[in-house]
Order: structure tokens, then C-alpha cells, then sequence
């Protein structure tokens, strides 16, 4: 592997190589005046070794700043603008000059008999109050007991790591911490675990601090480091106890990038017979996800979200009885649904339902209507698409149904002509890409008399002109964004 490949792995290269070096040198004769330099290259680059990752680190900051002020902008914010341009100046005053070239190091480093030196950044000690630097067992201490296993599970992932609720929540279910899923109580649950934690100061707020909810958090130093995999033949045989295996994309950031030279080390996935919740999502050259995953009886979360390479999903998942959510959106050139997704009855999440011919669709939107407890839908109308008659008028008997997204992957507008009829308990409809200009032809007004309709309309791209929907009985869209 060149340096230049991967800075973040740059220095990790140069010390391995340097380890074999050095070992090479002693087999040629040791030369300890020799030795004793290159033992001084070494601590150099040890000290150094995060600084690629601070770098990083500091452009997301600044980017986000960046790209929270051109919301504001684009949206003519006046109010929030106006509150908070003296923190949105200092903020991208102080991200930048951590971009500069200004490391301080300290006379440790300056003088390599003087040990226990650091590499320090000005301007991070600016930003960053110091009770947030670290955590220490009295913090942990003090946390409530059921949220102690909580916090011990967020170990997997190296400090300062931001981390989404959603990826967290998915973990916990993993880890078999709630038996709620995705429903209601989880959420209040998982909201009770993460305000205590940030009580007792084992994990920081990200993002603006306004919002009454925390959407992403922080995790502080002292957390463990994880470290590069490196799957060998047969690696599953060594871990047949596994329960959560998260080899996907967890980081907030969507500048992190993962991507597998072979895709063989999935076969081996079988033999995980304890796992409960395994996660591709974001990873590069991933062709197919392998038929023996199927065999995974006691999963209970399968991503494989934004996979932009998957082409092919087992051909049939009905033995995975104990499935709560399968997540397949973004997978752009994804070709068919796996047959017996309509017989998994224990599903409540289910994104990226691809309607495209009738030999890739082996089940349609009606027969979805089996799964009781499915709360979370989100269904992508591919470019090839034979929709059936009446297919999305069925959607009427999803009663548990309450976050619904339909996606276009074309533009031709008799693709808008589909007749959705909504179920009365959803709350949110997210239209993506819709190819129509008025939403009246999509919808039908078929709803049950005495039904009142309030949900948050959310539409992204598209051509859409008109929003008005004749809803009987005083139906509305209660917030469009």
C-alpha cells in the first residue's frame, strides 16, 4: 500500500514497515548507534499518529458550520441568523485556524530524552471546554444502572467518534438491551438512557444544542480504540457467539469511505447462528450479499443501506422469522426483492421495497398488508416498474403504519398516476423525486367517513407544482417542508 493511498492509514503503513525494517537490519548485524536513530523515527511518528485524524476531524466542523449557515441563507432565516451570527463567526473563525498549519508541540518532542509528550492544538483548547476532554469511573459511576450496560456497549467505537441515535438504537436492540424496537417506548427509553449520559458528562451533544432532541452525540476520550480487521479464512468459526457485527458505515460523517477487496469474507457469515443485528451499510464493492445469511435465524436488523454496488440479495428471506428490520434503501442498483418478505411477521421496519418488473418483484404492496406491526415503509418505484392496478390502493389496511417514503426513479409522469390511498394512523409521508406537477392525481380521497388526517408532508426534488389534495371530512397536511 503507497502512503499516498490513505492518509489516515499513512503513519500506520510507515511504523509497520519501519517494525519490519528494523527487524531486517538486526538480521544483517546490529548496529545499535543505528538502532538508536531509527528508535527516534519511531517516536516521532508515534507522537504524530492522530494528526491526519485531527485534521479531519477539525475540516468536518468547519464544513459543518459552513453548511448549517448556507441552510439558514438558502431558507432567509432572518431570526436564527440574527441570534446566532456572533457564535457562527466564532465558530468559523476558530474551525478554520485549526485547518492552519499551527501544531504546538511541546519541548518533549523537541527533545526526545524527555518523556510523556503530546502534541497540542491552540485553538482546540479554545473551543473545547476542558471538563469535556475526558471522563473519568467517578462519571461512570454515577450513572443509573441500566444505563451503565448502555454506555459499555458504546466501547466498540474510538473516542471523539459522532455517532447518530438511529445507529445507536439499532446497536442496543442488537445487543438485546430493549425489547421495544422502533415503536414508541423505545424512543422515550433510548431519549431517558442518552440525557443521562449526558449528565454525567461520558458523552457530548453534536450539533447546534437547540434542538430539544439529541440526534447525534459524541463520544470523549478515553473511550478504546478500535482497531483495522483483518478477516482470515474462516474467521466466523471463531466467533459463533457473536451478536452484533457493525461493518458498515457508522461514522456522522458522510466523508468516511469503506471499501472491501473481496466480498468473500461474507460466506463465512453462516456460521454466526447467536447473530442479532448486522449492518453493510456504506460499503464499497459489495456485489451480492451470499443465500447463507438466510440461515441467520435469529436476526433481528439486516442494513444494507447505501451498498452502491449491491446488485443481488438472497432469493429468499422467509426463514428469517425473527427479522424487525430490513434496510436496503439507496442500493441503487439493486435489481429484485428476495422472495418471503410478506412472511416475516415480526417486521416493523422495512426501506428500500423495490416495485420494479414482475419477475424482480416476487411480492407486491398488498401482500405487505400480513405485516402487522410495520410502522416505518419507504418504497422506490424503479425505472423499469410494472405497477398493478390497485397496488398502492392497498396501502388503506397498513393500520400500524405511520412513517411512509415513495421514491421515483423515473420521470415519465404516468408514473405519478398510482392511486395511493393512506392509511389513517401515518403521520409522515416523504415523496422523493415525484414526476408529476399536482399531487391530486396521485392520491385517491377514499378514506373512511369521520377520518381526520394531519401528517407532516416532506418532498424532495421532482416536479411538482400543486399541493392540494381533496381530502373528504376536513383532511390536512399538518407541516410541509
Amino acid at each position: 500500500m503507497s502512503i499516498r493511498t490513505n492518509k489516515m492509514k499513512a503513519v500506520a503503513v510507515l511504523m509497520k514497515q519501519l517494525t519490519t525494517a528494523r527487524r531486517k537490519f538486526d538480521e544483517r548485524g546490529r548496529d545499535e548507534s543505528f538502532d538508536g536513530e531509527l528508535e527516534k523515527l519511531r517516536s516521532v511518528l508515534n507522537k504524530i499518529k492522530d494528526v491526519f485524524v485531527e485534521v479531519k476531524k477539525n475540516e468536518e466542523k468547519l464544513l459543518d458550520t459552513l453548511a448549517e449557515v448556507y441552510d439558514h441563507l438558502r431558507r432567509l432565516n432572518r431570526r436564527k441568523l440574527h441570534e446566532d451570527m456572533d457564535g457562527i463567526c466564532n465558530r468559523i473563525r476558530d474551525y478554520a485556524l485549526m485547518l492552519l498549519p499551527t501544531l504546538v508541540f511541546d519541548d518533549s518532542f523537541k527533545d526526545e530524552d524527555h518523556k510523556g509528550g503530546k502534541i497540542s492544538h491552540s485553538s482546540e483548547e479554545l473551543v473545547q471546554p476542558h471538563h469535556q476532554n475526558n471522563w473519568t469511573l467517578e462519571d461512570y459511576y454515577r450513572l443509573h444502572h441500566l444505563s451503565r450496560f448502555y454506555f459499555l456497549s458504546l466501547l466498540i467505537f474510538p473516542e471523539n467518534a459522532v455517532i447518530r441515535k438511529r445507529n445507536a438504537i439499532n446497536l442496543w436492540i442488537g445487543e438485546g438491551f430493549s425489547e421495544n424496537t422502533y415503536n414508541d417506548t423505545a424512543e422515550e427509553e433510548v431519549e431517558d438512557v442518552i440525557d443521562d449520559l449526558l449528565k454525567c458528562g461520558v458523552i457530548v451533544r453534536c450539533g447546534n444544542g437547540k434542538d430539544p432532541f439529541v440526534n447525534r452525540f459524541r463520544i470523549l476520550p478515553g473511550v478504546r480504540r478500535a482497531s483495522y480487521l483483518n478477516f482470515r479464512p474462516q474467521w466466523a468459526t471463531e466467533l459463533r457467539n457473536l451478536e452484533v457485527l457493525q461493518l458498515g458505515h457508522w461514522q456522522d460523517s458522510a466523508l468516511h469511505h469503506i471499501e472491501v477487496g473481496s466480498q468473500e469474507f461474507l460466506k463465512d457469515l453462516r456460521y454466526l447462528k447467536e447473530l442479532k443485528y448486522l449492518s453493510l451499510r456504506g460499503m464499497s464493492r459489495i456485489f451480492e450479499v451470499p443465500s447463507s445469511i438466510a440461515e441467520l435465524e435469529k436476526l433481528l436488523i439486516l442494513d444494507v443501506k447505501a451498498c452502491h454496488n449491491l446488485e443481488r440479495l438472497p432469493d429468499d428471506i422467509s426463514s428469517m422469522k425473527s427479522l424487525t428490520h430490513l434496510i436496503m434503501s439507496d442500493c441503487c442498483l439493486l435489481e429484485g426483492m428476495p422472495k418471503g418478505i410478506e412472511k416475516l411477521s415480526n417486521l416493523e421496519v422495512l426501506k428500500g421495497f423495490l416495485i420494479s418488473t414482475s419477475e424482480k418483484t416476487p411480492c407486491e404492496i398488498s401482500d405487505l398488508v400480513n405485516l402487522r406491526k410495520l410502522r416505518r415503509l419507504s418504497i422506490r418505484i424503479g425505472s423499469e416498474a410494472m405497477i398493478r392496478d390497485g397496488e398502492f390502493e392497498s396501502l388503506r389496511f397498513f393500520f400500524a403504519l405511520k412513517h411512509l417514503k415513495i421514491s421515483w426513479s423515473v420521470s415519465d409522469p404516468k408514473y405519478d398516476k398510482i392511486n395511493v390511498v393512506l392509511p389513517s394512523s401515518l403521520r409522515k409521508l416523504h415523496l422523493e423525486c415525484f414526476p408529476g406537477k399536482s399531487l391530486e392525481e396521485c392520491f385517491m380521497p377514499l378514506l373512511p367517513r369521520f377520518v381526520f388526517i394531519s401528517m407532516e408532508l416532506k418532498i424532495t426534488g421532482g416536479k411538482l407544482e400543486s399541493m392540494k389534495v381533496d381530502f373528504p371530512y376536513g383532511g390536512v397536511w399538518n407541516h410541509c417542508v
